[in-house]
C-alpha cells in the first residue's frame, strides 16, 4: 500500500486516530486501502500538477451528528485536516478528493434521511446523502404533487449543490435562494440550527417554520456556509416546487452565432417581467450536438473543430449553432399568453426556427421528452449530461470554467468570443451555453478531452488558467471552480488589497482555531496551513 499521511503528523500518530475513529464509527466505515480511496482521487484531474496532488489519507463514513462529533474531537485533539463531501460526485470540479493532500475525506453519504415534506407548505428537509434521484423517487412514491429542481446530474446531493450554489432549471433552479434552514456541526463540536431551527432541540419538536422563513430572529447565518469550510452542514430545508396543471417546453434555434446578442437582449425582459420563470438555457450548437453524436463524425483532425465541419454537423443534425430551451408553467389560459409573448419577441430574430411541446403537470414516462436537459426542465433528474464524455472519444473527461456574465448581449458575446478564441488556441472545441437567472447568466464551458492523453489532460489545465487570466482582465469573475484553482479564483477577488479574503480567514481562525475543516476550500485556508496557498 502506497500510505499517504496528514501533513504534519506521523504514522504513528495517524495509527491511534485510525484506532479511535474505529472504535466510535465501525471498522467498515473507516478506509484506507487503496482500493478503497481510489473513490477519492479525482478522475478528471486537468494538468500534471493537479493529477496526483489530491490523494487522501483515509475516509470515513460517518451515519449521525454524534458520530460526527467524534470524528471532530479525535481530528481536533490529533490535528488531522478533514475534508468534508456530501457524496463527492461533481466531478468537473475536484469530485470527492481533498484540496490538501493527505487529508481525511469525511463522507457523508450514509446519512440519507429524508427528515420531513410537507406537501401543503412545499418543502423537504435532507440530509447530505440524499440525491435529486432519491428526493424525486420519493415523493413520486409517496404522491406528493411536488417537483425538485435538479441540476444536470442528478445523482449529485440535494444539499451539496447547494452548498456550492448550483443551479437547475425549473422557476426554482436558484438552488442557493430556495434553500431554508440548516443543521451545521461546527469543529469545535457545537451543534447549530440556523432561522427559525434554534427554536428547537430536535428534528421531532423543530417548528416547522425552520424550512419557511429564513431570517429567525438577530443575524442570518446560512449564506455563511455555502462555499466555506465552517462548519459541516448535517441538515437542510430546501423549496420544492408545485406541479403546476401544465407545462409548455420549447425549443429555439438560430443560425447564426453572433445571434447571441440578440438571444440574450430578447430573453432578459421575458425573464425579469416573468413571461419566462425558470432559468432557461442558451444551449452552444457543439453542446446540443455531443447528445446526438460524436466529434469524430465530422472532424478527425487535431485542434479545434473547423467552422466548415460545424456548419456541416449542425445542418445535418438539425441543429442551431445557439438553441435557447426555455419552459413555462400554469394552466392552459396562462401559458398561451405567455407563448404568446415569447414568440413575438424571438420572431424579430432573422431565422429563428420555434418548436414547443404542451404536458400535464403530472405527465410521466413515455409522454415526456427522451432528452434528459428537456426532462430538467420538468424536474425530472437525469444523467444524460455525461454523453459529452463521448465527444472526443478515448477515456472521457471534462473540467468546467464558470465565469458570471451580466445577463446583457454585449457581455455574453464577449465573453463567448473570448472563450471559444482561447480554446482553439489550446487545441479545444467551445462547449459551452449559457444558463438565464433574472439579472446575470452562468456562463458554463467545459473543456473535454481525453485523460489517457498526457497531451490534452496538460492543455485542458493550461487552458483553464489562461481563461481565469482573460476574464479577471475583463473585469468577470468565476462562481464555482476546481480544486486546483481555487487559491487563484479567490486571489481575483482582489478588492482593497484582498479584504473579502482576509475577512474569510478571520471568520475561519475564530470558528476552527485548529484548521482541521477542509483546509483551503475556495481558497481559505486557516492559520496552521496558511502557508500552503498557492502551492497545492
Amino acid at each position: 500500500m502506497n500510505r499517504v499521511l496528514p501533513p504534519g503528523v506521523s504514522a504513528a500518530t495517524f495509527d491511534r486516530a485510525l484506532a479511535q475513529w474505529t472504535s466510535d464509527i465501525g471498522a467498515s466505515n473507516v478506509l484506507v486501502s487503496d482500493a478503497a480511496l481510489q473513490a477519492y482521487r479525482d478522475p478528471f484531474a486537468p494538468g500534471a500538477r493537479s493529477a496526483g496532488s489530491s490523494a487522501a489519507s483515509a475516509a470515513l463514513l460517518p451515519t449521525s451528528v454524534d458520530e460526527i462529533r467524534a470524528v471532530l474531537r479525535i481530528a481536533r485533539e490529533q490535528r488531522i485536516p478533514l475534508w468534508t463531501v456530501s457524496t463527492g460526485r461533481n466531478l468537473a470540479y475536484g469530485g470527492a478528493a481533498p484540496r490538501l493532500a493527505g487529508s481525511v475525506v469525511l463522507d457523508l453519504q450514509r446519512m440519507n434521511r429524508i427528515v420531513e415534506v410537507d406537501e401543503t407548505l412545499a418543502f423537504a428537509i435532507v440530509e447530505p446523502g440524499v440525491s435529486y434521484f432519491d428526493l424525486y423517487l420519493h415523493l413520486r412514491k409517496q404522491g406528493y404533487r411536488l417537483w425538485v429542481d435538479p441540476p444536470a446530474a442528478g445523482w449529485g446531493s440535494v444539499i451539496g449543490n447547494t452548498l456550492e450554489r448550483g443551479f437547475g432549471y425549473t422557476p426554482y433552479g436558484d438552488h442557493a435562494a430556495h434553500q431554508c434552514g440548516m443543521e451545521v456541526v461546527l469543529a469545535d463540536g457545537s451543534v447549530v440550527r440556523t432561522g427559525m431551527g434554534a427554536l428547537g432541540t430536535d428534528a421531532a419538536s423543530a417548528p416547522s417554520a425552520w424550512a419557511l422563513f429564513k431570517g429567525g430572529f438577530g443575524p442570518s447565518f446560512d449564506a455563511m456556509f455555502m462555499q466555506s469550510n465552517y462548519g459541516i452542514v448535517t441538515k437542510m430545508g430546501v423549496w420544492l416546487m408545485p406541479a403546476p396543471p401544465a407545462y409548455l417546453l420549447g425549443e429555439i434555434q438560430f443560425r447564426d452565432e453572433r445571434d447571441l446578442e440578440a438571444i440574450v437582449d430578447t430573453l432578459r425582459p421575458l425573464r425579469l417581467d416573468g413571461t419566462i420563470r425558470n432559468q432557461a438555457v442558451i444551449e452552444g450548437g457543439l453542446r446540443r450536438a455531443a447528445g446526438l453524436s460524436t466529434r469524430t463524425q465530422w472532424y478527425a483532425g487535431d485542434g479545434a473543430m473547423p467552422e466548415s465541419a460545424i456548419d456541416t454537423m449542425l445542418a445535418a443534425l438539425h441543429v442551431g449553432r445557439w438553441n435557447l430551451h426555455y419552459a413555462l408553467y400554469g394552466d392552459d389560459d396562462l401559458i398561451d399568453v405567455c407563448e404568446a409573448r415569447v414568440r413575438r419577441a424571438f420572431s424579430r430574430v432573422p431565422g429563428a426556427v420555434f418548436s414547443a411541446r404542451r404536458y400535464r403537470g403530472d405527465a410521466e414516462g413515455d409522454a415526456l421528452p427522451k432528452d434528459g436537459g428537456d426532462r430538467n426542465l420538468a424536474g425530472i433528474p437525469a444523467m444524460t449530461a455525461f454523453r459529452m464524455l463521448d465527444w472526443r472519444g478515448g477515456a472521457g473527461a471534462h473540467v468546467d470554467f464558470s465565469p458570471v456574465c451580466p445577463a446583457t448581449g454585449r457581455d455574453a458575446m464577449r465573453q463567448y468570443t473570448m472563450t471559444k478564441a482561447r480554446a482553439a488556441e489550446y487545441g479545444f472545441d467551445y462547449y459551452g451555453g449559457f444558463t438565464a437567472g433574472e439579472r446575470h447568466l452562468h456562463h458554463i464551458f467545459a473543456a473535454i478531452f481525453d485523460r489517457d492523453d498526457a497531451g490534452q489532460t496538460q492543455r485542458a489545465g493550461d487552458l483553464l488558467r489562461a481563461l481565469m487570466r482573460d476574464t479577471q482582465a475583463a473585469g468577470y469573475g468565476q462562481y464555482r471552480t476546481h480544486l486546483a484553482y481555487m487559491d487563484e479564483a479567490a486571489a481575483q477577488y482582489d478588492f482593497n488589497d484582498g479584504s473579502l479574503l482576509r475577512l474569510s480567514e478571520t471568520i475561519k481562525d475564530a470558528l476552527d482555531p485548529t484548521g482541521i475543516l477542509s483546509p483551503g476550500k475556495q481558497g481559505i485556508w486557516p492559520r496552521a496551513w496558511r502557508d500552503r496557498r498557492g502551492t497545492t
